[in-house]
């Protein structure tokens, strides 16, 4: 069994940056590829950002270049720099993980941008 647990997400202003983390526990977790998603209020769940065992980064074309996903080799914790945030990345920020044993999601992390 894996559990994930974001933590970071706030309110923020138009502008600014905030860093989501993700933390990773069970037995032993190895992944094949872990991933940051958003839902945003009335709309479908969407990938922002994912990242393979081998590092391999991959993210949503409108976000390029403002989000970063990042995972230290040593440490079971996924990371989400977002930076130039603007009121339409209001969303509620999850988790995931892929593993052998399945796919696994976290609780998820209000992220609001006020104009």
């Amino acid at each position: 069994q894996v559990q994930l647990a974001e933590s970071g997400g706030g309110l923020v202003q138009a502008g600014g940056s905030l860093r989501l983390s993700c933390a990773a526990s069970g037995s032993t977790f190895s992944f094949f590829v872990m991933g940051w998603y958003r839902q945003a209020p009335g709309k479908q769940r969407e990938l922002v950002a994912s990242i393979t065992s081998g590092g391999y980064t991959n993210y949503a074309d409108s976000l390029r270049g403002r989000f970063t996903i990042s995972r230290p080799s040593s440490e079971n914790i996924m990371y989400l720099q977002m930076n130039s945030l603007k009121p339409d990345d209001t969303a509620v920020y999850y988790c995931n993980a892929v593993t052998r044993g399945g796919a696994y999601w976290g609780q998820g992390t209000q992220v609001t941008v006020s104009s």
